[in-house]
């Protein structure tokens, strides 16, 4: 009784930080705002712990970012709390996991770029494969994750060579301790950028239209 208790009294917090907040932080995550500004400008209170969750749960169901790699045909999982009401209108919350899957690629071509390909050159070519896959089927792979708990002077080293937003960004985001994927939208291709002219990339980019995997770095 006591855990059922406990998990009701969860459900009810959960339930009531998502009415409150949870559309409010996904939007102002659409409109480009980063975690920390995300929790300046809400009126109801939450802690940063919790918004981040939020923030990386939206890019999640978004595919913004990706935990497998693109075309590997695994699926995201996503939470949701369903209220429900009994014959006697009492009501209860109920914990939903809804799974989607992805198409499976195979037959990639892949390409490593020249190490002296410069900035130019490389934003000519994404460009070029933007143009044929489109924003929704083009993704670029982030260890930021990984450099944070296994190389932490390496992972400094990164956010320092990106701009205040850029790095604002990166360092809001709860990063699993793998290689991620991110949508390359302006933002995570101003990051890659950014990175390259540093020498402070390596990484995967895949196109997914064209099936094409381009190695960088």
């Amino acid at each position: 009784m006591m855990g059922e208790n406990r998990y009701f009294q969860e459900a009810l917090s959960d339930f009531t930080y998502e009415t409150a907040s949870g559309g409010a932080i996904r939007h102002l995550v659409d409109s480009g705002y980063t975690v920390r500004r995300i929790v300046e400008r809400l009126d109801f209170p939450a802690s940063y712990d919790r918004v981040q969750k939020t923030v990386w749960e939206h890019l999640l169901r978004q595919k913004t970012i990706l935990p497998e790699r693109p075309g590997s045909g695994g699926g995201k999982e996503s939470v949701r709390y369903v209220r429900e009401y009994d014959r006697y209108g009492k009501a209860s919350f109920r914990r939903v996991v809804v799974k989607e899957d992805e198409e499976s690629v195979t037959d990639w071509t892949i390409q490593t770029l020249d190490s002296r390909k410069t900035a130019d050159d490389l934003f000519i070519l994404l460009q070029d494969k933007l143009d044929a896959n489109g924003v929704g089927y083009a993704y670029v792979s982030f260890d930021f994750g990984l450099m944070l708990r296994m190389e932490p002077e390496r992972y400094e080293t990164m956010l320092s060579a990106l701009e205040k937003q850029q790095k604002e960004y990166v360092a809001g985001l709860p990063w699993e301790e793998q290689r991620i994927y991110h949508k390359m939208n302006a933002c995570g291709m101003d990051i890659l950028m950014q990175l390259y002219r540093a020498g402070q990339y390596q990484g995967e980019c895949f196109f997914l239209k064209t099936r094409e995997i381009l190695q960088v770095g």
